[in-house]
């Protein structure tokens, strides 16, 4: 007889891509907010962390809204790994909005209201209602299947019991096709919203722990609830205010959220929301939670965004905003002056500037250990040691393209770890930056459009001639 041949299965939700910071789990600080040496992914620049660290406590507190950050650095020195620390630490109800200020000018609405909406996704409302709840342990679930299908629907009845008391539930058939989602079966404690008929399980009995039954190690044990079976809960919603805009200005609601199809919002709409988030402040329903607003490469922005930023800040529906900028004293875009970083001087007035330093060869071994792990690539002491050598001559970014690149030799040639011999056969066969340049100046004049000072000054003597 054929044996049966299974076809592989593979477990989708666990595939992920290694990011160039994916391996950025928080800032690495403790609770005094002092930077440990290496630590969730971060390594060296302990004064900007321990600054990021200080504006991460304000942010928690709520004391620091309608505030800006400037994070400015020479290129690859962890700005925006310290932007990723700050989002990963800030916890899962603080929203993190992050865009790159070229985005701005390529999409299909104006750069004021990409600006806007990029300003409302940084900032959550925390909702809270009142629901009533049936909260207890199911002592048996009982249902009647009629004989003939069609005939009848389904009933059923379902008994609860608290500490204190015991009920006998009718089930209608949308109940019945709940619990059966559910798999709930008698010593489980669930939950019913009576609102919506949703059921929760909170887990197993602890009264039920010593039955025989299969159980795998993720089932979670509980007491059975105490006193009343019917109680009044608080239920709180997180949402941002950009969702809030999303959902009252379509047709399809809440659906728009997944289409993507945003827009342009009418500034009714918002000042409407407003109005009523502010209503439900009062009645205390509802609290605001400033989150923050990353905007990368932020001299990309011209003189128009600069001017809403601006006027953005000084707005109480405000964000923690952080930027980031790589550059020197160079041209305010959309203007013909200079400016440190490429912003306006008004605005950068307005800034707490954290600067980062290049980083020591020591940091730069210690990042590509990092690395290394993250990207699962077995590599030998003396090739980390070359790799570290070539990071600091040439850049970390580039000493970090190499790791993958090199694994790939060394699995080429049927290596177990990555040696010397694969990093310098990637280093022969992808250029960095200074030896490109080096080949440029070598060849120009074979290169299209690279014309030489002297080629143009022998085609005016010709031409005057």
């Amino acid at each position: 007889m054929a044996e049966l041949k299974l076809s592989e299965s593979r477990d989708l939700t666990r595939i992920e891509r290694v990011g160039a910071h994916s391996h950025i789990r928080g800032l690495g600080l403790d609770s005094s907010l002092e930077p440990r040496a290496v630590s969730e992914g971060m390594v060296g620049q302990t004064a900007a962390r321990k600054a990021a660290g200080v504006i991460l406590r304000m942010i928690k507190d709520g004391k620091i809204a309608g505030r800006a950050v400037l994070l400015a650095g020479q290129p690859g020195t962890g700005k925006t790994a310290i932007a990723m620390g700050m989002a990963k630490s800030l916890g899962i109800e603080t929203p993190f909005a992050m865009i790159a200020a070229s985005e701005i000018f390529s999409l299909e609405m104006s750069k004021t209201e990409a600006l806007t909406q990029a300003f409302r996704k940084a900032i959550g409302v925390r909702i809270k209602e009142e629901t009533e709840v049936i909260e207890g342990e199911v002592v048996e679930v009982h249902i009647d299947r009629p004989a003939v299908a069609g005939a009848a629907s389904k009933t059923g009845k379902l008994t609860l019991k608290t500490t204190e008391m015991e009920t006998v539930y009718d089930l209608g058939a949308k109940m019945i096709e709940a619990l059966g989602k559910e798999k709930v079966s008698s010593g489980d404690v669930i939950a019913i919203d009576k609102a919506t008929g949703k059921i929760t399980k909170l887990g197993r009995s602890f009264s039920r722990s010593r039955d025989f039954d299969a159980m795998g190690p993720q089932v979670k044990f509980v007491q059975c609830p105490d006193g009343e079976l019917q109680k009044r809960k608080e239920v709180v919603h997180c949402v941002t205010l950009h969702e809030i805009d999303v959902i009252n200005s379509r047709t399809q609601g809440f659906l728009a959220l997944f289409t993507g199809d945003t827009g342009e919002i009418r500034a009714e709409v918002r000042e409407q929301i407003d109005t009523k988030v502010a209503e439900w402040r009062e009645e205390g329903k509802a609290e605001i939670v400033p989150g923050v607003l990353f905007i990368d490469e932020v001299h990309m922005l011209d003189i128009e965004c600069f001017s809403f930023l601006n006027r953005a800040l000084e707005n109480e529906m405000a964000p923690i905003l952080v930027v980031a900028t790589n550059r020197g004293i160079t041209t305010i875009r959309g203007t013909n002056y200079k400016s440190p970083h490429g912003i306006p001087i008004d605005l950068l007035d307005r800034l707490l500037i954290i600067s980062t330093q290049p980083y020591t060869e020591d940091e730069i071994h210690k990042i590509l250990e990092i690395r290394c792990q993250e990207e699962e690539v077995e590599m030998t002491e003396s090739a980390k040691h070359l790799l570290t050598k070539i990071g600091v001559e040439t850049s970390l970014r580039y000493a970090i393209h190499l790791i993958t690149a090199a694994a790939l030799a060394c699995q080429k040639r049927k290596g177990k770890a990555v040696d010397l011999e694969d990093i310098n056969r990637v280093y022969n066969l992808f250029l960095d930056v200074k030896r490109s340049t080096q080949y440029l100046m070598e060849y120009q004049s074979q290169y299209m459009f690279s014309d030489t000072v002297e080629a143009d000054e022998d085609e005016t003597n010709a031409m005057v001639s």
